[in-house]
């Protein structure tokens, strides 16, 4: 119960609905009680004035006896009905209290999830599959409110009936009672062991959920690779594999579940065969009624819901004990990327890295190397190297998607941890290698980092990244849906509305990580045409695969395995015929080929 208790603040958060909620669950166990009281009277008012009937037997005032008996048991029937009534008026309000106060608190907790995950570190997601964050996030959260909803109420139920039940059948006779309630230390001692193996076994499904819930979610995504090789059989079997696995720990929980059942129902059947036999003896001996006998199995069948039910609540407090478990483990994550609340100010745009490594905290690959660069305002700065040199770790250092492992990087000469996060990315347009766009319109996609479509501003964006003409080329334009992931376009269109998103709102600082690899030369040109006069008094950094990209900027850095190895103009470091010239020799060459 100790993962529980995260729970208890919306419990009290919800409490001036919980109260009458529980009070419901009191008022309408006690118009539960009240029939066997009434069904007692009734039976001792047969069983005792039965002679008295025979006794008349041939005289025409049997028949007013009789007329009054019906009478009488009518009246019983009629107050017994009532009860019912009642009692579903107070059940039915009783839901409507719990069981919502258990969707609202869905409702939070989902949030709570939600508007952590969005906090956590990109370092986070990379240690973490989407499927699994989802399963916390959907399937976990369903189980949580199972608990917090039915387990909760018909605990309440539970408890509250048993005390009014037991105090009635104490207050009728305290031996016979002792004695219904003997098989019940054996119920309880079965519920514990049971109990122990419904927790291991719960937590065992949630996981192997989770499993099944990623590689579900990572199929698809990747569908478009899967059907290009042909592997459908494959990943089918795969899925099937899981599905056999998730089965098997539903179906061991299911058996382990289904040992509560005979135990409890054979457990309410002792109860009765013991309230008959001990009863009989009793009323024979003067000391109770019939009638209370019939009250003392109205009582014992009254705890046999409450009591079949115990195993289902059960499971579903462990369930719910295991989902919330995993759950808080997420909960409990703090983000390595902390944002100050600071003062919000104007990004001028003079960067500089001091001494800057960076080792990858996921994997321990050192992308770089006691680096050090000064970006001036306004400047461009291009960066170019092989694959893996550490080109795009530069970019999401600057985005603060991660933070240095040792040295500091300046921000108009503060640290960059020392600044207002969401200020300095919302002043900076960053164009990502790996292209993602949302199952959405274009105009929305280009317009994503507003809160509404300005249609004069996504129209300019659109004709700087030079793609405006592609999207007047298809049916819809901007209002086009692109389908997941923009699965309905090519690589060079998904990169060239990238750009448009990047530069819609004319940022302070413009961050283009290897954005135009999929574009043609002459496309590129146009784009670089127009960035150019976008750029004018702007930092800008770009990353680069070709020369023909950054030969331009003002400052150029050529890394390699995490370090600079040269630095200087686009003239310079052809004068300095190192790797940057040949390079750049090397892509003339193919160029030339290609023409």
């Amino acid at each position: 119960m100790k993962e529980l208790a995260y729970l208890n603040k919306f419990f009290y958060k919800y409490r001036k609905i919980l109260l009458p909620g529980a009070l419901f669950v009191i008022l309408s166990n006690i118009f539960a009680v009240l029939p066997a009281q009434v069904i007692r009277l009734a039976f001792d008012l047969v069983s005792e004035n039965i002679a008295l009937y025979q006794l008349f037997n041939g005289f025409n005032r049997q028949i007013v006896i009789y007329n009054l008996f019906g009478n009488s048991l009518l009246l019983f029937g009629v107050i017994v009905l009532l009860l019912a009534l009642v009692r579903g008026m107070f059940l039915f309000f009783m839901r409507q209290t719990i069981i919502l106060t258990s969707r609202h608190i869905e409702y939070d907790l989902k949030n709570e999830i939600y508007n952590h995950y969005q906090q956590l570190s990109i370092s986070f997601y990379r240690r973490n599959n989407t499927g699994d964050l989802m399963a916390r996030a959907t399937e976990d959260v369903g189980r949580v409110r199972m608990y917090v909803g039915p387990a909760v109420m018909y605990t309440i139920n539970t408890a509250v009936l048993f005390v009014l039940t037991i105090t009635a059948m104490l207050s009728v006779n305290v031996q016979l009672t002792l004695y219904c309630l003997l098989p019940f230390p054996i119920l309880v001692f079965g519920i514990y062991k049971v109990n122990r193996l419904i927790n291991v076994k719960s937590g065992k499904i949630q996981q192997r959920l989770s499993t099944l819930s990623s590689y579900v979610q990572e199929t698809f995504s990747g569908i478009r690779v899967i059907k290009s090789y042909a592997r459908e059989r494959f990943v089918s079997i795969g899925f099937n594999t899981e599905s056999k696995k998730y089965k098997k720990e539903s179906l061991d929980l299911v058996k382990t579940q289904a040992l509560f059942f005979p135990l409890m129902l054979m457990m309410v059947g002792l109860s009765t065969i013991i309230t008959i036999y001990v009863g009989g003896l009793q009323v024979i001996a003067g000391t109770i009624t019939s009638g209370n006998i019939i009250e003392f199995i109205v009582y014992v069948n009254q705890l046999t819901f409450p009591i079949t039910t115990l195993g289902w609540v059960t499971s579903l407090v462990q369930r719910g004990a295991a989902s919330q478990k995993r759950i808080n483990e997420f909960l409990k994550t703090t983000p390595e990327i902390v944002t100050p609340n600071l003062d919000k100010y104007k990004i001028q745009g003079n960067i500089s890295f001091k001494n800057v490594s960076f080792t990858y905290p996921e994997t321990g690959i050192k992308a770089l190397k006691n680096i050090s660069f000064d970006i001036s305002k306004g400047s461009v700065l291009a960066i170019v190297g092989k694959t893996g040199s550490g080109k795009s770790t530069i970019a999401n250092l600057l985005m603060r998607m991660y933070d240095v492992s040792s040295g500091e990087i300046t921000i108009d000469d503060k640290n960059i941890k020392h600044i207002n996060l969401d200020n300095y990315r919302s002043q900076t347009g960053f164009v990502p290698q790996e292209v993602f766009l949302f199952s959405d319109t274009i105009a929305r996609n280009i317009a994503f980092a507003n809160d509404f479509v300005d249609m004069p501003k996504v129209i300019n964006a659109a004709q700087n990244a030079a793609v405006y003409h592609n999207i007047m080329g298809f049916e819809k334009q901007f209002d086009t849906f692109i389908g997941e992931r923009g699965v309905t376009l090519s690589g060079g269109q998904k990169q060239r509305i990238s750009i448009a998103r990047g530069i819609i709102n004319t940022p302070s600082l413009l961050i283009f990580d290897d954005c135009l690899s999929a574009v043609d030369t002459q496309t590129e040109e146009d784009i670089l045409n127009n960035l150019s006069v976008l750029m004018l008094n702007k930092t800008s950094v770009i990353i680069a695969h070709r020369i023909s990209t950054i030969k331009n900027a003002d400052n150029i850095i050529f890394l390699d395995n995490g370090s600079i190895i040269e630095q200087g103009t686009h003239q310079q470091l052809l004068d300095y015929n190192g790797e940057y010239a040949n390079l750049y020799k090397l892509q003339l060459l193919e160029t030339h080929i290609l023409v």
